[in-house]
């Protein structure tokens, strides 16, 4: 078998978490340097598919965890990005640069605050991730999880991290607004409180399980959770706890379990249709998973955030049609979030459609004007139309 189709080979069976037959193609002399066409290193196959134990093998052999794609995407900040906190820990031990960043100009840590990822956040800051680093959209890890969090449980927790590593409350956006006003502006009143440093738990059945759990004893941690339980059976906090510390474990089942028993206490927490959503998606059920999101999304038709992670996922599973229609739902709600805008013309871009791509940039660019990003972005796209219509002339 020749170099080329060794290192192919190497590249599928990464992807697919062929342990063995990863090992076998690099004995037989498949390099872990070779990239794909879309700059896709083995280690990079892996670590998208939360295929921990090949990822293991790939560092072991000398795999660069710093290797860039085409989208300047690393496997650290993969890593991070999508929550897979353990292939990220394993990355730490093998030369991961901290302040490096995606193309968006975000570290690890952003993503990871962004999406709700508590383990992967807890992991970065105590690697020492920069926590006040701020993006190209004009925002630090502390800005993410406020503006595009909902206030509710596992946020909280979040943005808790943040604040005791140093967040800076009153870092402003490109609009000059801090995390502290905009929780203020979304009436986040726990939110606003952990940010002033007034919030205190007052159940000693959490803040026991919390210590227990920040430190991997999740074990133990629910079982201080069920001691609560035992006083206080339809308190939804002790439940959310349970169940995230069961997810934790990877016994989605009965986290889902937990979740779902919530949602019949109370079935406008919609909280926990995020909850859910996280655990199946954690499960590979993504239509179950996305359900989850339109379950909240009909309860309260003017909240944008279970839309938002919706649109995140879909881009995620490379279903960016359905991601542009949530896209133009969501600017339809608020049409002057460039973010918003931001995020359309990347789906627009991955599917080919460059004039629309530069329209909706165009409409991130008139909520703000002078981000450099967003002008960047619009030079790209006029490139690849112009590639495109020659392209298309080439084949007339």
């Amino acid at each position: 078998m020749d170099n080329h189709s060794l290192n192919s080979k190497l590249i599928e069976a990464s992807e697919q978490g062929d342990l063995a037959a990863a090992n076998q193609l690099l004995g037989e002399g498949a390099d872990v340097t070779f990239k794909d066409a879309a700059g896709q290193t083995a280690l990079m196959a892996a670590t998208q598919k939360n295929q921990i134990a090949v990822v293991k093998l790939l560092l072991e052999a000398g795999s660069d965890v710093n290797s860039r794609d085409i989208t300047q995407l690393t496997p650290f900040i993969c890593s991070g990005a999508n929550g897979f906190h353990e292939i990220l820990s394993l990355m730490l031990q093998f030369g991961a640069d901290l302040n490096s960043v995606n193309r968006f100009g975000g570290t690890a840590l952003l993503p990871s605050s962004e999406k709700g990822y508590l383990k992967t956040v807890q992991v970065c800051l105590d690697a020492g991730v920069p926590v006040n680093h701020v993006n190209n959209l004009g925002w630090s890890a502390l800005l993410e999880s406020v503006i595009l969090g909902n206030g509710g449980r596992l946020y909280s927790d979040i943005i808790q991290e943040l604040i005791d590593a140093g967040a800076d409350v009153f870092l402003p956006d490109r609009d000059g607004k801090s995390a502290l006003q905009h929780a203020n502006e979304m009436g986040h009143e726990k939110i606003t409180a952990i940010l002033n440093k007034k919030y205190e738990e007052n159940n000693e059945s959490i803040k026991k399980a919390k210590k227990l759990a920040r430190i991997g004893y999740y074990e133990e941690a629910i079982l201080e959770v069920e001691k609560g339980l035992e006083h206080d059976g339809q308190n939804l906090d002790l439940i959310y706890y349970k169940g995230f510390f069961l997810q934790e474990l990877k016994r989605y089942e009965e986290a889902l379990g937990e979740y779902t028993k919530a949602l019949a206490l109370d079935p406008m927490d919609l909280d926990f249709y995020f909850y859910t959503a996280n655990c199946l998606r954690a499960m590979r059920k993504s239509e179950e998973a996305l359900s989850e999101y339109d379950k909240a999304c009909a309860l309260n038709t003017t909240e944008t955030f279970y839309r938002y992670h919706k649109s995140n996922y879909l881009r995620e599973l490379g279903r960016h049609e359905e991601a542009v229609i949530e896209m133009d739902k969501l600017l339809a709600l608020k049409p002057n979030r460039y973010d918003f805008s931001f995020h359309k013309a990347n789906s627009l871009r991955s599917l080919g459609k460059h004039q629309e791509a530069i329209e909706a940039i165009e409409n991130a660019i008139a909520n703000d004007p002078t981000n450099p990003l967003y002008h960047l972005h619009k030079e790209q796209s006029l490139e690849l139309l112009v590639k495109q219509a020659n392209e298309s002339k080439g084949k007339n």
